[in-house]
């Protein structure tokens, strides 16, 4: 998109939401707190990584990943045609078939700072089933 995002790491609002929910699921602090913007460390890095290093801890604590489901708000550039090769690029960071990743795009219906195209928003929820 020609406005395109602007962030620390990619700015991939989708893959942080999952980071977020997956990081929730274990009891943890948020994504800033693993990967701040402070850190050069994190600079530029794709958020594929990012996803990466979440699955990595989960493994880490002997979890087990349970589905995920995210939905990404963004009036332009319409989401909808690109959901499968994010289902396949989602899967494939955190290493779970497609079949276990949901996406789903919406709009703000031109509404808000999404539907001035000013942002993009995204949501995610995920389980994590971790030993007593």
């Amino acid at each position: 998109h020609p406005k395109g995002l602007d962030g620390h790491s990619d700015a991939d609002a989708l893959m942080h939401a999952i980071c977020d929910a997956l990081l929730g699921a274990l009891g943890e602090e948020d994504i800033g707190h693993f990967f701040p913007n402070t850190d050069p460390r994190w600079k530029g890095v794709p958020s594929r990584r990012v996803l990466q290093e979440a699955a990595r801890i989960i493994a880490l604590r002997n979890g087990k990943r349970g589905n995920r489901d995210a939905t990404g708000s963004a009036q332009a550039p319409k989401l909808y045609p690109y959901i499968a090769e994010m289902k396949k690029c989602i899967a494939s960071a955190l290493m779970v078939a497609e079949k276990q990743v949901g996406v789903k795009a919406t709009t703000n219906e031109l509404m808000g700072f999404i539907g001035r195209e000013e942002g993009i928003a995204a949501m995610a929820v995920a389980s994590v089933d971790l030993p007593e």
